[in-house]
């Protein structure tokens, strides 16, 4: 499916799509780089991580006016320099305006981080 949302973001720091399917899934992919890194061990800002699951989570609503409304989640593992992430949003739940998407990241197959987007598709951008 054509992306809909998130039309300027930077795929070197917010994701790279991999998959889209409208109003249901998105995958995203993330490499980790020097520039997200904070301290000596090579330890990523976990701001990179949850923006990565933003963006999944958007993509899966995959809506020119969505926007997230509230995040409930849970960073499981720290990340480091050189890690491969991907990003998986299920929407899990839709009422009229607001959809649940759920939003698992993995590195080497392995949970790192997972959690539950609120989002709400506008009737028009915010700032128009």
């Amino acid at each position: 499916m054509e992306r809909q949302t998130h039309l300027k973001a930077k795929r070197d720091f917010i994701g790279q799509v991999l998959e889209i399917q409208t109003d249901f899934f998105a995958r995203v992919s993330l490499v980790t780089k020097e520039e997200m890194v904070v301290d000596e061990y090579g330890l990523i800002h976990g701001g990179f991580t949850f923006g990565l699951a933003d963006f999944a989570a958007m993509l899966a609503v995959n809506h020119p006016n969505v926007v997230l409304a509230s995040a409930n989640v849970q960073f499981i593992k720290p990340v480091k320099l050189g890690d491969i992430l991907i990003a998986i949003g299920q929407v899990i739940e839709k009422k009229d305006s607001e959809r649940l998407v759920h939003v698992q990241i993995l590195v080497a197959e392995k949970t790192i981080f997972e959690g539950d987007f609120r989002c709400k598709i506008l009737p028009k951008h915010p700032f128009v």
